[in-house]
């Protein structure tokens, strides 16, 4: 990897948390996660980093008991919204003081405080402040967050949706999607087999195999994921994504080198 470029990378809340047990982190993971980060970042100085998880056991079981996602204006639901936000932050603080404490730099752009979006896609966000502090090397931090919408009241944006907003701007090389799981599975009821490589071309044929998560997810699970990165491709085709397992020691600090694990999402083969 050229030490000039831009890298997104998602830790999945598959990933950082115990997704069948409400508001759990997996905090040996998210050391060790941020220490491989800084060591990956070491060995290539020059890559700058835009940093996002999901909200996993914290945010996402709290959203699928008061259906933050789909919206509303009544009281309960404002006190529905207050409670997500309040459980994904409290993931976010985790997160931030991990890193902090492994030498990272990092700065967090809850998108709850600047992101106005209409029907569930982003319609305003002033990302200057992210600009300015991705160019004085530090990492910008995004998250999986309640947001303010025009349309329906309230509702969710996963990581993927503003790394899809954030990629027109910002053109990564690469996407980086760590999560629990080794990448596509071929079957979804089987971890023994991967979809190696998805292209525009060949998604027809892939999209049988994709399902949603098994845990509480308001975004979508694998399926969107997989939709939402191809679409970036669309404003972005030279981008290169891999979904594959951070779960596995090392696996972090070998993207960030260059090497490609799990399964390739590109524009062509």
């Amino acid at each position: 990897m050229k030490s000039s470029e831009l890298v997104f990378l998602k830790l999945g809340g598959s990933l950082i948390t115990d997704k069948d047990t409400p508001s759990t982190a997996k905090p040996g993971v998210i050391q060790r996660i941020a220490q491989e980060i800084s060591q990956g970042l070491k060995a290539n100085p020059g890559i700058r980093l835009i940093l996002g998880h999901g909200s996993g056991s914290f945010g996402h079981a709290s959203a699928a008991k008061y259906q933050t996602h789909e919206g509303g204006e009544s009281s309960e639901y404002w006190q529905g919204f207050s409670k997500v936000w309040q459980s994904a932050r409290q993931l976010n603080e985790i997160i931030i003081e991990e890193f902090s404490t492994a030498g990272l730099p990092v700065i967090a752009f809850p998108p709850s405080a600047g992101v106005i979006a209409r029907d569930r896609s982003i319609a305003r966000w002033d990302i200057e402040p992210l600009q300015l502090t991705l160019s004085h090397g530090l990492i910008p931090v995004v998250m999986g967050d309640v947001v303010f919408d025009t349309a329906l009241g309230g509702t969710i944006l996963s990581t993927e949706q503003i790394f899809k907003y954030l990629a027109p701007i910002f053109r990564p090389h690469q996407i980086l999607l760590a999560g629990s799981d080794a990448g596509v599975y071929l079957d979804p009821d089987q971890s023994d087999e991967i979809i190696p490589h998805i292209t525009p071309s060949n998604i027809s044929t892939v999209l049988p195999y994709l399902s949603g998560s098994s845990a509480a997810d308001v975004t979508g699970g694998m399926l969107s994921k997989v939709r939402l990165m191809l679409s970036i491709l669309n404003t972005n085709p030279s981008t290169q994504i891999q979904i594959f397992a951070g779960s596995l020691p090392g696996n972090v600090n070998k993207v960030l080198n260059g090497e490609v694990i799990g399964t390739l999402i590109t524009e062509t083969r």
